[in-house]
């Protein structure tokens, strides 16, 4: 009998914990509990955990099962895309030696030239972890600014005809995708001036916080763990966290997991240690000093 059959070798020992880590990750970004991501792929959670330790030998069907469930091709796992042409290895190969801060100043130049203007950023939008403040800070902006406030998750449900909780139910976390992706098109088209508060996992999806980037000034807003757990609790609202035997750990990881993503934004705003009107007055303030945001005001 081939003892490779019966035992995994030191190489496929370790390319399992890739898997299972970038399975890990992946759920981590989008803020889906292990119990959510099992009901929507039909993979037991049992079955999850193994495969997130990488001690799970998961098959291809059921790993595009856990793909579709969060919206991502099973290449994101596996690291098999198709081969690349000559200009986009050349360019992903000068890409590979850029450090962090030169990575950003490629993705804002790519923005300004390829994409929409600075100048034609007419909305703010607010991005950060639940309990970070985006709809309370948000409605104080838009007063302070004379802008209209405009809420994500109503737009998502008017887009659906359904509230969230049955998009979920009926249909998964990735329609919910889908429907966010539109709702946000449908209301940066609009060319009047607004402040919007959005969901505190758009950021994980590219084309969707692309398009967010590209037509909004936005605005990072930060806590500590502590408080986003507190904030969150007090609302009477555990998710995504919900089930979770270790939530601060888990909270703490979808943290890690989007802060360089949030780190993209165009301007962030601690709001740790502050009350709701401090912090209202100062995020209004900073913006007003903001040089990008000046920047935006002398253009227009």
């Amino acid at each position: 009998m081939n003892e490779s059959r019966d035992k995994a070798s030191p190489e496929d020992t370790a390319f399992l914990q890739v898997v299972g880590e970038r399975v890990r990750n992946a759920r981590a970004r989008r803020g889906m509990s292990r119990k959510i991501l099992a009901r929507d792929s039909g993979v037991s959670e049992r079955y999850l955990a193994q495969l997130e330790g990488g001690a799970g030998n998961i098959s291809i069907l059921l790993l595009r099962q856990i793909a579709r469930a969060m919206d991502l091709p099973i290449t994101d796992f596996l690291g098999d895309r198709p081969p690349l042409g000559v200009d986009q290895a050349l360019l992903l190969r000068q890409i590979e030696d850029l450090n962090a801060e030169q990575l950003q100043e490629l993705q804002a130049f790519a923005r300004e030239r390829f994409g929409v203007a600075a100048s034609v950023k007419r909305h703010i939008a607010l991005i950060g972890l639940r309990g970070a403040g985006k709809t309370s800070l948000g409605q104080r902006l838009a007063t302070a600014f004379g802008l209209q406030f405009v809420e994500m998750a109503k737009e998502i449900e008017t887009e659906a005809g359904l509230s969230l909780n049955e998009i979920f139910d009926l249909y998964g976390q990735a329609a919910y995708r889908r429907f966010e992706r539109r709702a946000l098109e449908r209301v940066t088209a609009d060319p009047s001036p607004k402040v919007i508060s959005t969901g505190g996992s758009l950021p994980s999806e590219p084309t969707t916080y692309a398009h967010l980037l590209s037509h909004c000034f936005t605005i990072w807003l930060k806590a500590k763990p502590e408080e986003h757990m507190g904030r969150v609790v007090a609302q009477g609202d555990l998710r995504p966290i919900a089930g979770q035997s270790e939530a601060m750990a888990d909270l703490k990881r979808i943290l890690a997991q989007r802060e360089a993503l949030y780190a993209r934004a165009d301007m962030a705003f601690d709001t740790a240690g502050k009350t709701l009107d401090q912090a209202g007055t100062e995020l209004a303030t900073a913006l007003r000093a903001h040089p990008a945001w000046l920047a935006r005001e002398a253009a227009e």
